[in-house]
């Protein structure tokens, strides 16, 4: 398991992950971060088909908005993104990245999208080679 917080601080402790796999875990972090890239490329753009690729087919999403709970399938995020615009102001920190071999966690901080300041989670999974974000929980901050 390799454990990333703040983009900059890096533990994977030898008795849990042997040294060799350092290097495959560098580059299943570098791979995630394109990911997550496209995603907030797409936030920035306000076009839900430029995130559109990083995201699986049958990715989910949930929070609440309010007292409403925004869940289901990720096309609402798309659809939701496509209404409100460019975020061309758009704040994004990757707070962690956790990876154990196929599957990955993500947490970003996310200001001023559109305004709003979130706090997201992202599960992703390697499917066929590729990272692809299966699901998106977020807080959106009074």
């Amino acid at each position: 398991m390799i454990h990333i917080t703040n983009h900059s601080q890096v533990t994977a402790p030898e008795a849990l992950e042997p040294m060799s796999n350092t290097l495959t875990n560098m580059s299943h972090y570098d791979a995630i971060t394109r990911v997550i890239q496209q995603y907030i490329d797409g936030a920035r753009s306000g076009r839900g088909e430029d995130m559109r690729p990083a995201f699986h087919k049958d990715a989910t999403i949930f929070g609440y908005v309010g007292a409403e709970l925004f869940a289901g399938p990720i096309q609402q995020l798309f659809t939701w993104n496509d209404e409100n615009g460019a975020a061309t102001g758009i704040k994004v920190q990757i707070a962690s990245i956790d990876i154990i071999d196929s599957v990955a966690a993500v947490r970003l901080e996310v200001d001023d999208w559109i305004g709003l300041r979130f706090t997201e989670l992202f599960t992703l999974l390697k499917l066929d080679g590729e990272w692809k974000i299966m699901n998106k929980v977020f807080h959106l901050h009074a």
